[in-house]
């Protein structure tokens, strides 16, 4: 059984913008496109109405919202199945409930009756921090949501992190017969110098060895499954959330892998995930580690 890919919409500009980005996604994955709202949406973001009232309201809203975003998503590919559902529950909880039976959930950068210029909303933020399948926050520029460069970037973290990322970014290349550009960053501290009589040779040469290292031990299986995928790796020094901010601006999709937390509900973004959700160049995939 083939799991749909999922999309939040809520009538906003960027949740329109999330549809078309996962109509195109879907065709690429050969997926149906499953696009859900939830009733009580409006809640945080409109005026307060009696009970029934509200209730009434917020519902025939996201229903209207919902049949003309199933519209759009005909119009723009009709052979991708497309079907839509309002949900009667917040939009944070409807959307990681969708997430157990999708293969992908997709949202906009911010919603609707969010401050403008917001560079990501709540409910954003919330289902990449804490769905059970991989999250795509569509945002970035013309060129990155258009996909024009032909290129998708996967930020490789560690052994914890990195093996579902890894998987996920190969099939998204494939599926797109584009460049797929892995990156680890290095860190060479402070206090390691080559005069350290505890380290012999050079400290940054060490670092730069086992970023590479790393590259090669969690790519290789995947780069025998997927042999036509075009591969561009590099190990560099410095801050891992700049390196990939930087390099977002040349890529169609920037991919990061998430650990869970443990003894908590969710995962552990980071420095290098909140970055990019908030101010990457193109769409941001969050991609949870099994378990």
């Amino acid at each position: 059984m083939e799991l749909p890919l999922v999309v939040g919409v809520d009538g906003s500009e960027p949740s329109l913008a999330a549809v078309d980005w996962a109509v195109d996604e879907a065709a690429r994955l050969g997926l149906p496109l499953r696009l859900v709202s939830a009733s009580k949406w409006e809640r945080y973001e409109g005026p307060a109405l009696p009970g029934d009232l509200e209730r009434s309201s917020g519902r025939v809203l996201m229903e209207n919202i919902l049949g003309a975003a199933v519209e759009r998503a005909r119009r723009r590919n009709p052979e991708v199945r497309a079907a839509g559902e309002v949900l009667g529950d917040q939009a944070v909880d409807a959307l990681l409930r969708e997430g157990h039976n999708a293969s992908l959930l997709v949202t906009g950068s911010r919603g609707r009756g969010e401050v403008t210029g917001l560079l990501l909303g709540s409910v954003s933020l919330a289902v990449a921090a804490r769905a059970h399948c991989p999250v795509i926050v569509v945002r970035g520029d013309k060129a990155g949501l258009a996909g024009s460069h032909e290129r998708i970037l996967l930020g490789v973290g560690d052994h914890a992190t990195g093996g579902e990322a890894v998987r996920f970014a190969f099939r998204e290349a494939e599926a797109r017969s584009c460049a797929l550009d892995v990156v680890r960053a290095w860190r060479c501290p402070a206090h390691e110098t080559a005069d350290h009589p505890l380290l012999a040779g050079d400290p940054a040469h060490q670092h730069e060895e086992e970023a590479s290292a790393v590259l090669d031990a969690l790519l290789a299986d995947a780069v025998e499954e997927h042999p036509d995928v075009l591969v561009h790796r590099a190990t560099a020094e410095g801050p891992a959330r700049k390196l990939l901010l930087k390099r977002s601006a040349a890529a169609d999709l920037v991919i990061i892998g998430a650990r869970r937390r443990h003894g908590h509900y969710g995962l552990q973004l980071g420095s290098v995930g909140h970055t990019l959700l908030h101010h990457a160049e193109c769409p941001v995939a969050v991609v949870p580690a099994r378990g």
